[in-house]
């Protein structure tokens, strides 16, 4: 599943824990969605097939037309979808990969309302009321005929597992998901916190930290679209790829989970102390300075 989908699954194991690490939940669903959005620019850059400029000039007239019908809160979807399809067609046929072309549909779209709408507070923006149009579509037919099709190793039995962790780029793999991300995500929350006026939250610790940039270590639909781009459907690599993205998600996940069940138990010991009333005067006794209440 994307990233983005599995830090909303995180819930299900942060449920206990105070409301700002729900919020870092959150920030880490969106550095998920920019993490693929990375990831889809490395593709056009260095994974393009053979050029052919004329069919990406086209593509400007597709995505103009689209851009303003949705500015305008113009969303009929007969006149939506073929321009989208037609963007979509133009890009594939240009030879750049036809992810781009979604994501710059996505682009245009509003994120909240105008002015002349209400702004922010008159309701949810046209992105929203798409997101929710697309998802059954995407989370419940798109994500999983990719995984299906994508995803099936060809092992080997133990010989097969085993050329495949002794091959240096599943080991690039594993590595760079586990250590990697969590370098990364935990690096970056630091260096912010030093170089600016940044701060944790004072309900927040820095092994909650940890333990979602554990979770950003989870890979799998782009993971597997960029390994596939860069070493060919089939080939012995791929495959190795395939394996490593499985099995390093996996690990994150564990690892994650691990952490953010310990915190969940410590805060949910800090709620019972902060709510225990023994002597039943309606005021919590970690609020009163000594037992009799005063």
């Amino acid at each position: 599943m994307p990233q983005e989908e599995l830090f909303g699954s995180a819930g299900q194991v942060i449920n206990g824990l105070p409301g700002c690490i729900h919020f870092s939940q959150h920030c880490g669903e969106l550095g998920a969605v920019v993490d693929d959005l990375i990831a889809i620019a490395i593709i056009a850059v260095f994974y393009p097939g053979e050029l052919h400029l004329q069919f990406l000039a086209l593509t400007a007239l597709p995505l103009l037309a689209f851009t303003w019908l949705v500015q305008k809160r113009i969303h009929s979807w007969y006149l939506l979808l073929p321009l989208a399809l037609a963007a979509w067609a133009l890009v594939h046929a240009s030879g750049i990969h036809a992810t781009v072309a979604g994501v710059l549909l996505g682009f245009a779209v509003p994120v909240v309302r105008s002015a002349k709408r209400g702004g922010p507070d008159a309701g949810p923006g046209l992105a929203e009321h798409f997101e929710h149009l697309v998802r059954p579509l995407s989370a419940g037919v798109a994500v999983p005929l990719f995984a299906f099709f994508s995803a099936g190793v060809a092992l080997g039995g133990l010989s097969g597992l085993k050329s495949a962790f002794t091959d240096t780029v599943a080991i690039g793999i594993v590595v760079a998901l586990v250590a990697g991300k969590f370098i990364g995500v935990l690096g970056s929350t630091w260096l912010v916190t030093k170089t600016t006026k940044a701060t944790l939250d004072d309900g927040l610790a820095w092994i909650d930290v940890a333990g979602l940039a554990l979770l950003a270590g989870v890979g799998f639909t782009v993971s597997l679209l960029i390994s596939e781009l860069s070493f060919g459907d089939g080939s012995p690599h791929f495959n190795h790829a395939k394996v490593a993205i499985l099995a390093g998600s996996v690990i994150a996940a564990l690892l994650a989970s691990v952490v953010l069940r310990i915190r969940n138990k410590h805060y949910r010991r800090l709620a019972l102390l902060e709510s225990a009333d023994d002597d039943g005067d309606g005021v919590p006794d970690v609020f009163q300075v000594d037992g009799d209440g005063s």
